[in-house]
C-alpha cells in the first residue's frame, strides 16, 4: 500500500533507537524526509547513516534533550513546518512510589507529558493552516493496564493522553490527526532495563525473567520496534485521516479486556 506520504517530512523524537527508530525507518521507507533525535551524538549518527543508505532520504540530526525549552526553540528553528511529528521519550525508571519525591514526579511528567505538549503546540496550528498533519504520541499499554513499579509512567503518560483526547476532536476538520500508540512489550533497551530491575529485586536472572515474560504473553514473544514502525507509518499516511483520538494498543493481545 503507498502511504502517500512521499516527500512530506517529520520529526521523530528519541530516535535514534529503539521504537523512535523504528518509526523513523517505516517512514524514511515511504520517501519521508527526516529530522530524527537523539542524546548521544555517535548513536545518533549512525542511525541518520543507516537510514540514509537504506532509504535515500534526507536526515537531519538533532542532538538535544528534547525536553529542555531552549533545544525546543532550535528544534522550531530547523524544521519549521513538519508534516508529522512523533513525540516520544524513555519513560522514567522504575520503583516503589514511596520512594519518588516531587522531583522525580516533576522530571516524569516533563519529559512524558508536558513536552509533547509542548511540542503539539508548536506545530498544530501551522499543520491545521496547511491542511495536512499528522501526530503520534509514543505513551504505554500502561495507560490501559497500569504496571505498578511503573507509576511514574502510569500517572505522566495518562495525563497525556487526557489532553490529547480534549483536543483531537478539533484538529481533524483540518485533516490533522492526533493518535497515540501504546506498547507493550517490545525488544527494546527500556524492555531490558526493566528485566535488570526485576532481577536485582528477586534474585532471578535477567534471562529467566525475559522468558518467562515473552511465554506470558499470548503471541509468545516480544514486538519489533520494525514492526510497531509499520503501524506508525499507517496513523500518519494519507489513508489514516479518519482516524483521531484513538489509543492503539500493540501488546501482542496481552491486555484481557473487551474495551
Amino acid at each position: 500500500m503507498d502511504m502517500g506520504l512521499q516527500g512530506k517530512n517529520a520529526i521523530v523524537c528519541a530516535s535514534s533507537r529503539g521504537l523512535g527508530k523504528g518509526c523513523a525507518k517505516a517512514l524514511a521507507s515511504e520517501g519521508v524526509d527526516l529530522v530524527i533525535n537523539g542524546r548521544d551524538q555517535e548513536v545518533l549518527s549512525s542511525t541518520a547513516n543507516e537510514i540514509r543508505n537504506e532509504f535515500g532520504v534526507q536526515v537531519i540530526e538533532f542532538c538535544a534533550d528534547i525536553t529542555s525549552k531552549e533545544e525546543q526553540s532550535k528544534l522550531l528553528k530547523l524544521c519549521p513546518a513538519p508534516d508529522i511529528l512523533v513525540n516520544n521519550a524513555g519513560g522514567p525508571p522504575p520503583g516503589d512510589f514511596r520512594d519518588w519525591d516531587r522531583d522525580d514526579w516533576m522530571n516524569a511528567c516533563i519529559a512524558n507529558m508536558f513536552t509533547p505538549i509542548e511540542l503539539i503546540k508548536s506545530y498544530v496550528d501551522g499543520m491545521q493552516n496547511r491542511k495536512f498533519g499528522r501526530i503520534i504520541n509514543i505513551t504505554s499499554s500502561s495507560v490501559k493496564a497500569p504496571i505498578d513499579i511503573l507509576g511514574l509512567s502510569n500517572g505522566a503518560r495518562s495525563g497525556l493522553t487526557g489532553f490529547v483526547a480534549g483536543i483531537a476532536r478539533k484538529t481533524i476538520i483540518n485533516n490533522v490527526t492526533i493518535n497515540n500508540i501504546l506498547p507493550g512489550p517490545f525488544d527494546t533497551d527500556r524492555l531490558r532495563s526493566g528485566f535488570k530491575f526485576m532481577s536485582q529485586k528477586t534474585g532471578q536472572s535477567e534471562e529467566e525473567i525475559s522468558s518467562a515474560r515473552a511465554a506470558g504473553n499470548p503471541s509468545g514473544r516480544f514486538g519489533t520496534p520494525d514492526e510497531f514502525g509499520a503501524a506508525c507509518a499507517f496513523l500518519c499516511s494519507s489513508h489514516a485521516g479518519y482516524i483521531t483520538g484513538q489509543n492503539l494498543l500493540l501488546d501482542g493481545g496481552a491486555y484481557p479486556g473487551t474495551y
